[in-house]
Order: structure tokens, then sequence, then C-alpha cells
């Protein structure tokens, strides 16, 4: 087995079309960032009822992704798996990426971008909101310090190790902290619940783990650089885990709620009375993004079926955050409980959306930039891996 071998991609044809196209999309996306602040969140699908839309979908599912990101350099560096330990330096450059990418779609998104410095300036520590500022702050600061001690050649393994829970260790809190944002509002009852937390965290495992896999075969692919089969099918038998765990904790959380009688009229919108909700959570959710990747990596492992299951469950982590944003704030709020309201403004009404070409432009520029600066980082550091074909790589460490 040779000795690991870190090198800069090349600036070739298809790294450069690859990124004229992110910067056309950061292009549109700063567009929509315009239009929305001359016209206002009018011209926007969001309303008084649903003040998250589209762009917050995309901006929780990066940030969740990128503390799943890390799982790579986490299982190298915390849990000894050796098999990891070539990945693990673009594997915290990813997680920093992608948060950084996540973290742009909610500051363009508030039509008063200027407004940020009022968070940086003046917190209020009842505010769960207030505590995920210094969470994804720290976390990148975190992880860069792992990111340069793992590239640092002086540095003693025990310091990167020691670095390395430290990291994994925050992500963890970052994750809670993204998660009770939801399960702390106990005003919406599609929010209110303790098992949030957990079952984000378990969720960051899946969505960056396939963040991870589909971003570095596409950078090896255009590098020409070669990926061993049985590490990829490796990973996705960890992926299909993760994908399972992500359905257990969906199990439990509306179970529970169902148990709970007053949790029983949001679970009857989300399970079979919600139309498109309903719609996104059997059929996106659970099967496409959950069921079919399982059995496609554990029934049918191959290259093709990692890669596609990796797809899915992206694709099914979209559903999962857009039925958990929208939705739990598009089933109406019980202000009054007990009460009948006779005269009111849009009580006991399922509130509709329709997002806006401007939200889905600024979500996907939000994609974009995390991916350029990622391509932007494995171009001038020297973090990817020449050589992870399966006679370099031991996949059974």
């Amino acid at each position: 087995m040779e000795r690991t071998i870190y090198r800069e991609i090349k600036a070739t044809r298809a790294v450069w079309l690859t990124g004229l196209g992110l910067l056309v999309l950061i292009a549109l996306a700063l567009n929509s960032v315009v239009y929305v602040e001359h016209h206002g969140h009018i011209v926007t699908g969001m309303n008084n009822q649903i003040v998250w839309g589209l762009p917050h979908v995309f901006a929780i599912f990066l940030i969740v992704a990128a503390s799943g990101a890390l799982n790579v350099a986490s299982i190298a560096s915390v849990f000894g798996q050796q098999a990891y330990k070539p990945m693990s330096r673009f594997s915290a450059l990813l997680a920093i990426t992608l948060l950084v990418g996540g973290l742009a779609v909610l500051v363009l998104d508030l039509g008063r971008p200027d407004r940020l410095i009022v968070a940086m300036t003046k917190y209020n520590f009842k505010s769960i909101f207030a505590w995920n500022v210094l969470l994804y702050t720290g976390f990148m600061g975190v992880v860069g310090i792992y990111l340069i001690l793992q590239m640092a050649r002086s540095v003693p393994y025990k310091y990167v190790k020691l670095a390395g829970l430290g990291a994994f260790l925050w992500r963890l809190a970052l994750t809670t902290g993204t998660g009770s944002i939801f399960g702390w509002l106990v005003a919406r009852p599609g929010y209110d619940a303790a098992i949030m937390a957990p079952l984000f965290i378990v969720m960051s495992f899946s969505f960056g783990l396939a963040v991870f896999l589909l971003v570095t075969l596409t950078l090896f692919r255009l590098s020409d650089r070669p990926f061993g089969d049985a590490l990829l099918m490796r990973m996705g038998r960890l992926l299909g885990i993760f994908a399972a765990g992500v359905l257990y904790f969906t199990v439990v959380q509306h179970l529970t709620n169902l148990y709970a009688t007053e949790h029983a009229g949001v679970e009857a919108f989300f399970l079979h009375g919600g139309g498109l909700y309903t719609a996104l959570f059997w059929l996106v959710q659970v099967g496409i993004g959950g069921l079919l990747p399982i059995a496609l990596v554990f029934l049918r492992p191959s290259r093709s079926s990692t890669i596609l299951a990796s797809v899915l469950v992206i694709i099914g982590g979209f559903a999962q955050l857009y039925v958990i944003v929208i939705g739990g704030q598009a089933y109406p709020l019980e202000i009054f409980p007990g009460y009948e309201v006779l005269e009111g403004f849009n009580e006991g009404v399922v509130s509709s959306y329709s997002p806006s070409f401007c939200e889905l432009t600024l979500g996907i520029g939000g994609v974009a930039i995390a991916l350029l600066a990622a391509g932007i980082g494995a171009k001038i550091l020297r973090v990817l891996p020449t050589n992870l074909s399966d006679a370099n790589v031991s996949a059974k460490s």
C-alpha cells in the first residue's frame, strides 16, 4: 500500500466549466436578493402564517449536512478507522463550506442583511437563535483548527485526535441546537417535540455522508483520481444504517405525538390528511429517501447503487425538512385551547404556500456557494488524496 499523497486538483477544462456553472447559479441568487430587497417579501410565497419558506429549507439542510459532512473525519480520528483517514482533510473542509452556504442563504433572505450586525452584537440568551449564532461560528473555528492540525506535518497525531474529538462534540451540540429551534417551539404542535434534537443529529449523519460521497466522487472524477469500489460500498452501507436511523427516529417522533392527545390533529394532518405534505412524507421522505436507499445499498450493493442511494437520501432529506419546516407552519395554531373562536383571522385554516422562483434560486445559490468554496479549497489546499483505489486503501481496516 502506497503512502497517502495529497495534491491540489488541476484547473482542467471540466473544472473551469463546473466553476463557471456554479458562478451562474450564485449570480441568479444575488439577482433574487436584489429583487426581494427592492420589492419586499411580498414577492415570495411567504406570508404572515408561513414566515420560513423554501430558502430556510435549503439553509437548514446545508447546516445539518455540514455537521454530517464531518462524519468521515470523525470516524477516522475519534473511532480509529484508518480507511477513512485519507479523506479526513476534505471532510473538514466540506463541513465548513456547507455551513457557510447555509448561513449565506439565511443572511441573504433577511431582506435587510445589515440587521445581522444587531444579531452579532446584542444577544438574548433566552432565545435558541442566539445560542446558534455562537454554535455556528464556533463550529467553523473548531473545525478550522482541526483541519490545520491535520495538514501540519510536525504536529503529533494525538493532538489531531484531541481536536477531532472536540470537533465531534461541537457538531453534536450544533445539530442539537438546530433541532431544538423546532423542538422548543411549543406554540406550534407540529414542532413541539423533545425528540427533534436527536432526530436532527441522525439526519445530519445521513444527509452529510450522502453529500460528502457525491461531492468527493465528483472532484475525483474531475481530477481523474481513482476511488475504489470496495471503500465506496463500505461507505454506502454506513449510509444505509444512517438512513435506517432517520426512519427509526421518525417513527418514534410520530408514535409519541399519536400517544399525546394534544397532537392528534397535527398527526392526522401529516399522516393522511395533509395533501402535499402527506404525499411528501410517505412517498418521498419514507419511500424514496428512506426505504429505497436502504434496499439499494444492502440488497444490490454496487458503485452505481451507492451513488443513486446518496442522491435519493438527499431528495428525501429535502422532503423531510419541507414537511417539518413548511408543514409545521401550515397547520393552524390553536391560540385559545378549549375555546371556540367565533371571529378571527385564519383561525383553524390550513395556510397555503407556493414557493416563488426567487426563493428557489436563492436556495440553490446557497448550495452553489458551498460547492464553489469546497472546489476552491481543493484547488488551493492539499486536502484530496491522489489515490483511493482498493489496492491503496485497506477497506477492511
